[in-house]
């Protein structure tokens, strides 16, 4: 590759667009610390909500009241067993979750994924008990509003299926002809709770029909790269129908209707799924600040469904506690697998990049290949292979003008000083001899949509989670080979191997290119090679191994291309006899080269001219 002005062009829009996308994908934890106060009243600000809850149902219960077509008062004394009962627990389980209930608010407060261990070794848990992490809505017990998660549900009954799923019902105690039931059913190997709520008498309990349904969820570690968990931990949506999330803004209103809502971190989500919709409502997201913190983020949900005006009706949901697994994710509802980033916003053009050519080609690999790095590697040929074709024409354009330099030397020595009039020359050699002077800069072009592409794969893929290879004990986050015991700004606080690997292969291809550079005289060429190493070496320390892993081997590859191509495939006699060839034949030239020509000689003589006046 060519180190001409347009290679600079070329990696210094690289390095541009790496800023500009790790600044945005990062924008988020300059927030951090002007929500901390958020963070600090998470739970006052939940209990103000809930009594904002229970004073406007109590409102809307008295104006009923008051009209004519009122209902009857309910019997209130058939809700004391409901508002002073006894907590307790049943456990069910399948081949993948083991979900604890409790018949305190009827819904789970312990889920536990059996497949997936935490940065401790212990069992990933997306709903950890002692956390306020809780659904509600309000009823009417007659004395006013009261939140269902405070409410004592009788025992909890499990039934087994015939189908191998197990349904758990909780039956909440009132007054008689009106009944209020809780029931989940867990399939044998899915990572799903189907929820139902099923009320006799629903205006009994929901003024006006108005479901306000509340949702708590706090985001629990479980990634050793908690910088990243923070950084990529959102809200997701679909509202009417298409996808959107929230990340680095804290709030928003869902003005449509909205199907489901999903509160997601880097590698796992918990989303609730309406599955006749919900008609409006708003999340707010928190991300926590403090680094001795365990908690990623807190979000809550609001959200607003009407209750059929009949006799007996049914709520019917779907709870998602799982992976972010594509195969998986596709399954549940439309639009679920955006949960996945694997290219969104100003990004979004590498998502089909992604879906259509990346990830079937590696999930060919994996299940062929046992190890993740090998497949990685295979990877890394394969792209490397689709895109050869470019990249072999621009290695070949960078080769001949390595064999051009005697003749440029030559033609500096003849011009002189002339900067202007050793570019038209130079450019007139180039010509002659067929080079392509932009040809230097397409591989450093073809490495940004690539390396997006491949930034928001491994940033995402699940797969990659607990894989070791080499000295990587997890390919989905950063290797270290030394814990500094203190963190540089921008660096981190440990030194990753793969990341120093890719760096010093980008330095020898640097350099590599520097030596076929026919002009060294300028400054940018010359302190290129120093200065993109050391942005390299910021940005890539933290990174994903297993994409440092990549861009070592696919360097590598660079390395052992150049080196085949200067060596055994370019002959330097040939290019110099075409030369010489081209020379004699008679030259056309474009309207293009003819206009700048005429500039250049413009600004030659308003040269001149300026230099006589002095």
């Amino acid at each position: 590759m060519g180190m001409d002005r347009n290679t600079v062009i070329g990696f210094v829009l690289l390095g541009l667009l790496l800023f500009l996308y790790l600044y945005l994908s990062t924008k988020s934890s300059h927030e951090l610390e002007a929500q901390r106060k958020h963070i600090a009243d998470s739970v006052a600000l939940v209990q103000q909500t809930r009594e904002a809850a229970r004073e406007a149902a109590a409102a809307r219960e008295a104006a009923a009241h008051k009209d004519t077509a009122a209902v009857k008062p309910v019997d209130t004394a058939s809700f004391e067993a409901a508002l002073k009962g006894t907590e307790q627990q049943l456990t069910v389980e399948n081949d993948v979750m083991k979900v604890v209930f409790s018949n305190k608010g009827g819904q789970p407060v312990d889920v536990e994924l059996k497949k997936f261990k935490s940065y401790d070794s212990t069992l990933v848990k997306l709903v950890a008990p002692g956390t306020d992490n809780r659904m509600s809505y309000p009823i009417n017990t007659g004395s006013g509003a009261a939140d269902i998660s405070e409410l004592y549900f009788k025992p909890g009954v499990v039934v087994k299926n015939a189908d191998g799923s197990q349904t758990v019902s909780f039956r909440l105690p009132s007054p008689s002809g009106q009944s209020l039931e809780h029931e989940f059913t867990l399939p044998a190997h899915d990572y799903v709770l189907d929820w139902s709520v099923k009320v006799s008498n629903p205006e009994k309990f929901f003024t006006q029909n108005n479901f306000n349904f509340g949702w708590n969820a706090i985001l629990g570690r479980s990634q050793k790269n908690i910088y990243d968990e923070r950084r990529l931990a959102s809200v997701c949506y679909s509202e009417d129908n298409k996808f959107d999330y929230i990340s680095s803004k804290s709030e928003r209103t869902f003005e449509k209707p909205v199907q489901w809502v999903s509160v997601s971190s880097q590698f796992f989500n918990t989303t609730i799924i309406a599955q006749n919709g919900f008609t409006a409502g708003g999340v707010h997201l928190m991300k926590e600040s403090a680094d001795t913190s365990n908690t990623v983020g807190r979000a809550q949900v609001s959200l607003q469904a009407k209750v059929p005006a009949t006799a007996v009706a049914t709520l019917p949901f779907r709870l998602y506690y799982g992976p972010n697994d594509f195969s998986i994710l596709d399954k549940q509802a439309p639009g679920m697998t955006h949960i996945i980033d694997l290219g969104r916003n100003m990004y979004s053009f590498v998502r089909p990049v992604n879906v259509y050519i990346i990830m079937p080609v590696f999930n060919f690999f994996k299940e062929h290949i046992s190890n993740f790095g090998i497949a990685i590697l295979l990877l890394t040929l394969f792209i490397r292979l689709i895109t050869s074709p470019l990249v072999y024409s621009s290695y070949l354009s960078g080769a001949k003008m390595k064999a051009l330099r005697p003749e440029i030397e030559a033609m500096k020595k003849r011009v002189g000083d002339d900067q202007q009039q050793v570019g038209m020359e130079q450019m007139k050699l180039f010509r002659e001899a067929g080079v392509n002077p932009l040809g230097g800069c397409i591989p450093a072009l073809l490495q940004i949509p690539i390396f997006f592409a491949l930034y928001s794969f491994f940033n995402s893929n699940i797969a990659l989670r607990g894989e070791s290879f080499l000295w990587s004990h997890d390919l989905s986050t950063y290797d270290s080979i030394l814990n500094l015991g203190f963190s540089i700004p921008g660096y981190g606080d440990h030194v990753s191997l793969f990341a120093l690997l890719a760096v010093v292969t980008s330095f020898l291809i640097s350099l590599y290119g520097l030596s076929m550079t026919p002009d060294q005289s300028n400054p940018a060429m010359k302190y290129m090679p120093y200065i993109m190493p050391v942005f390299l070496l910021v940005f890539f320390n933290r990174l994903a191994s297993a994409l440092t892993w990549y861009y070592t081997v696919s360097n590598l590859i660079t390395l052992a291309l150049q080196f085949v191509i200067q060596n055994y495939i370019i002959d330097h006699d040939k290019i110099l006899a075409k030369l010489q060839e081209n020379r004699a034949k008679p030259k056309t030239k474009s309207k293009w080269q003819e206009r700048l020509e005429q500039m250049q000689e413009a600004q030659k003589e308003a040269q001149k001219r300026a230099q006589s006046r002095k």
